[in-house]
């Protein structure tokens, strides 16, 4: 995925009531019950069906490190879709979402204003109608780059603008070299 993708990504698996499996064979039978099937659960993980049918025997236990980031990252997908839907939906109607980050920002200004870009490190509440345009660019498989432009709109009009407050002729933020991105609902 991507550095804000799977900021938001981890911002909602917070929300989890349980915790996902953690052993191989337990991962491995959670997603044959999700796909219905070892042969599915084997294409995904772009492994054999019998290797899947072991794991899931518990005849093998310890994956290999690549296997075992891609099994960890399936399961998680998966895992309490509708604690994920619930989590996001009130992110996106009535919670809004925090972004913690430190990151270089600069915006475009008139003339005579100093618009020079510095690295800031921002904790800021993002009003609801940001969480939604966030997880429904996400859901629509958009880049870094779009979420980035989100994330930037965003702070725009809450850090830089106040709701409308001050900095009215501000035309762009610039949000760009991220050392640090978290998000939370």
């Amino acid at each position: 995925m991507s550095l804000f993708g799977d900021g938001l990504e981890a911002a909602v698996q917070k929300a989890f009531t349980r915790p996902a499996p953690k052993s191989a064979g337990a991962q491995m039978r959670y997603l044959v019950k999700q796909l219905k099937g070892t042969k599915a659960v084997a294409q995904m993980l772009r492994v054999s069906q019998r290797t899947v049918e072991r794991y899931v025997k518990d005849q093998i236990k310890k994956p290999r490190p690549d296997l075992a980031t891609r099994l960890e990252r399936e399961v998680k997908k998966r895992w309490q879709p509708q604690i994920r839907a619930k989590a996001k939906a009130k992110a996106a109607s009535t919670g809004g979402i925090v972004i913690d980050t430190r990151a270089r920002m600069g915006y475009t200004a008139p003339i005579g204003s100093t618009d020079q870009d510095r690295i800031r490190h921002l904790t800021v509440a993002l009003p609801p109608v940001y969480a939604a345009r966030l997880f429904e660019a996400q859901e629509a498989n958009a880049s870094d780059q779009q979420l980035q432009e989100i994330a930037a709109e965003a702070l725009k009009e809450v850090y830089f603008q106040d709701g409308g407050r001050r900095a009215g002729s501000l035309e762009e933020v610039r949000f760009t070299d991220v050392e640090h991105l978290e998000f939370e609902l």
